[in-house]
């Protein structure tokens, strides 16, 4: 573990130095097997890092997704995403042979086919886990023991169960299975529990596959000096192992039915305001309980990276919160969220608070204040602030995380160009150039390196673009545009498009500007 990142409380990004940083998700790495992966994909992205010179790496939550593929709607606060295994170690562990890998192979590589990766790699995994059990794999069991002593009673058993029963449902939602199951009856999970005893079996040697990979991928990473930046939402799906589990740390009924849900209230942007239509958390039963629920899932976060991400930070000073039912945020209310008392208790338990937190948006003074009180850096991102007549960056925090954009923008080139999903006006667009243009002091042709150098300009410690902006690539390449469910999330960067000459022109950047590892 790298030890210059867990000195002091509230300091985390400070304390790695100025540093440069490069947003791609796992699954976005190249690779031979449909997806990128936490073995052999991620492991070759760490020397590419080092040659780039760049020393932190953010990815997007690696929980288990379901309908829609959004990391940000995972099935479990807690477990892995098992289509992020790497297929070759499993390979040289003798759990599949290597024609077994043939399937995956075939799977397009310029993007990811979720409707073909999911069914083919599943039926690999299963086989892998049946393998697993069967045999004493190189002497992996005492690894597989230790692995369930530390995570079994905490989420692992729940988490195993809740897959296996949500296949038996058909996959629908667990609000929607036979009521036994979805009010926990004990003597309904002791019937399956005996009856499926194999699968949740499986279910749990596939997270342990999952735990010890990523593990091998963490002393990697801190062994070459690289930050591992990992993302959390704030809120959990409510068909998520958790909720099922848990749903007494939820507003909701013992069917499953939300009272309130989450979203933000109508703006410039949304004259209907957002409509997530999570479970708003019931606060007063995690303060009865020391935040027992967020100790725990803090720690778990920290055992994967270094520092991490907190999605709509603004939700602890206040969220909003919408009657279950209606059809538009509109009719939500302020309500007071846990504040300094949830922070306090984690800091606590953690000795260090190694959270960026996501205060994008219209951010009131006590949402500052609550942030700056615990020493955690805030966000800015470069493709919100061009235009604004009052931004400086030099003016920028010491201690804040500068962004040319985030997963949810379009690239730098489909913002410039405004070629994508844009609500833009053509003029708006023109604008847009223009300013880019004047406060980069660059070009058309290259803004996205203008960009780019712009944000490494800046005092923020950290300053971070998407691997599509290091490319130059335009909107055809976006991870994601948020409220839509069709074709997000799966961008690949493809083998040699980080060429030899790019990777010497990023390091001549980050040199340039004092970001080196």
């Amino acid at each position: 573990m790298n030890e210059v990142i867990h000195d002091e409380i509230g300091s985390a990004v400070q304390q790695l130095g100025r540093k440069a940083g490069v947003g791609i998700h796992i699954s976005s790495l190249p690779g031979a097997h449909g997806i990128g992966d936490i073995a052999d994909s991620a492991l070759s992205f760490l020397d590419t890092l080092i040659e780039m010179d760049i020393g932190v790496w953010q990815f997007l939550p690696t929980g288990p997704t379901a309908y829609g593929d959004s990391p940000y709607q995972p099935l479990s606060a807690f477990a892995g995403n098992a289509m992020l295994i790497g297929m070759r170690p499993l390979v040289q562990l003798g759990l599949l042979d290597a024609d077994d890998l043939s399937p995956l192979q075939n799977l397009p590589r310029d993007f990811v086919d979720y409707g073909r990766l999911i069914p083919a790699k599943r039926a690999l995994l299963a086989k892998s886990a049946e393998r697993f059990a069967n045999r004493s794999v190189n002497g992996l069991r005492a690894d597989y023991e230790d692995f369930l002593h530390l995570h079994d009673a905490n989420w692992l058993d729940d988490y195993a169960l809740f897959r296996v029963l949500k296949s038996l449902h058909g996959e629908r939602p667990w609000p929607e299975w036979e009521k036994g199951f979805v009010r926990r009856d004990p003597a309904a999970l002791e019937k399956v529990k005996n009856e499926q005893r194999v699968a949740i079996e499986h279910g749990r040697i596939k997270q342990f596959l999952f735990w010890r990979q990523w593990q091998h991928l963490r002393a990697e990473a801190a062994g070459k000096g690289i930050c591992l930046f990992g993302d959390m939402p704030i809120y959990i799906s409510l068909d998520s192992s958790d909720a099922w589990s848990h749903p007494e740390m939820l507003l909701i009924d013992q069917d499953g039915r939300p009272s309130e849900v989450a979203g933000v209230p109508p703006d410039y942007f949304s004259a209907d305001g957002q409509l997530w239509g999570n479970p708003l958390y019931d606060w007063s039963h995690h303060e009865r309980t020391g935040f027992q629920w967020w100790v725990e899932r803090m720690k778990h976060a920290a055992s994967l990276s270094d520092v991490v991400r907190i999605d709509h930070f603004r939700g602890f000073e206040s969220f909003w919160s919408v009657p279950f039912g209606c059809e538009t945020a509109r009719e939500g209310e302020w309500v007071p969220g846990p504040g300094d008392r949830l922070f306090e208790k984690l800091e606590q338990a953690l000795d260090r608070l190694p959270i960026v937190a996501e205060d994008l948006g219209v951010i009131t003074p006590e949402v500052d204040k609550l942030r700056l009180d615990h020493g955690m850096p805030g966000m800015v991102v470069l493709q919100f602030e061009i235009g604004d007549p009052e931004f400086d960056i030099g003016a920028l925090d010491q201690n804040s995380v500068c962004y040319t954009g985030t997963h949810d923008n379009d690239t730098t080139v489909g913002w410039f160009l405004g070629t994508g999903e844009d609500t833009r006006t053509e003029k708006e667009v023109l604008e847009t150039r223009k300013l880019a243009l004047e406060v980069t002091e660059g070009s058309a042709d290259t803004i996205h390196m203008d960009m780019i150098r712009l944000a490494y300009s800046s005092l923020a410690t950290l300053a971070v673009a998407p691997m599509q902006d290091y490319l130059g690539l335009g909107s055809e390449a976006r991870l994601n545009i948020p409220g839509t469910t069709l074709n997000n999330w799966r961008w690949r960067m493809q083998e040699g498009e980080l060429n030899a000459a790019l990777i010497e022109s990023v390091n001549n950047e980050v040199q340039a500007a004092s970001r080196g590892r």
